[in-house]
């Protein structure tokens, strides 16, 4: 059964093509590393409550986007494999001269088992 890794961030409107050409170039790492599909997507819809809603979640600020990502994996032991190998890749260190594309600290993120997969 697959595996998910969920993530929710905050990313500044003025670094949304350089999040994109990133988030291209890191999907390539994490499928070489096992994943079987990654998708970003930038918020289009995601409206504001009074109680809570994905800008709290992440502290959005003014002039910035939420992004919805994930990775999907062909089972939990790939994906713990996976993140080992990834942890160690040099390609993803933080010196990449990418750091101040979008505050990491922001970032919430969770592994899940799919209990529902439906397709037309």
């Amino acid at each position: 059964m697959s595996y998910i890794d969920g993530f929710v961030l905050a990313v500044p409107n003025a670094n949304r093509e350089r999040f994109r050409a990133m988030a291209v170039r890191v999907a390539k790492i994490f499928i070489e590393h096992g994943a079987v599909r990654v998708v970003e997507n930038w918020g289009d819809d995601v409206p504001a409550d009074e109680v809570t809603d994905l800008g709290r979640a992440v502290a959005l600020k003014e002039g910035e986007t939420v992004v919805f990502s994930w990775v999907e994996w062909p089972s939990k032991e790939a994906r713990d494999k996976g993140n080992e190998t990834l942890a160690a890749d040099p390609r993803l260190r933080p010196d990449s001269g990418e750091a101040d594309i979008m505050d990491p600290r922001r970032m919430i993120f969770g592994g899940f088992v799919p209990i529902v997969d439906m397709r037309a």
